[in-house]
């Protein structure tokens, strides 16, 4: 093993004033660019356009990436489902069935399965717009807060949805 290289893949040397980043960048720098298509009780679908700075080595969309879009897109839908925001994950997986490479345009459906009291469960898929082809799916278990839920019901068609 290459101790040194693992190190330095590990500890990358870039200069980045890190303390001075604005808040919440890294969620900003995932989300830049999502378009919320259709919203509706337990449900949501979202577009987006797969960017350069969310590539890996491998020119395809970096699975971290998928990750949080999987965690931020589907703590959307609790609320969605009528649940609160503030709950923190207990599980996420993740199964990926093919890639998404720059400029290409995705959809990504976020299904509140059950929101209780205690505990959401919820899943996404991720799609080429053009072809429906599933390139990931993934669930997400999230404990929720002991506010637990709001009365918040609602079912909306964007038509001209926002850019985050």
């Amino acid at each position: 093993m290459e101790v040194e290289k693992v190190k330095g893949y590990l500890e990358n040397p870039a200069t980045i004033e890190g303390d001075k980043l604005p808040l919440r960048f890294f969620e900003r720098l995932i989300m830049h660019g999502l378009r919320v298509d259709l919203i509706e009780t337990n449900r949501i679908v979202c577009s987006f356009k797969v960017t350069p700075r969310l590539l890996n080595d491998g020119n395809y969309l970096h699975s971290g990436a998928t990750a949080t879009l999987v965690d931020l897109v589907t703590s959307a839908a609790v609320y969605a489902a009528g649940g609160s925001f503030t709950g923190t994950s207990v599980e996420i997986s993740i199964a990926f069935m093919d890639v998404a490479y720059a400029d290409e345009e995705i959809e990504i459906e976020a299904q509140a399965l059950h929101v209780g009291k205690a505990v959401a469960v919820l899943s996404i898929e991720f799609r080429k717009k053009s072809t429906g082809k599933i390139i990931a799916q993934g669930r997400h278990t999230n404990k929720e807060e002991a506010s637990g839920k709001c009365s918040i019901r609602f079912s909306k068609q964007i038509t001209n949805p926002p850019v985050f």
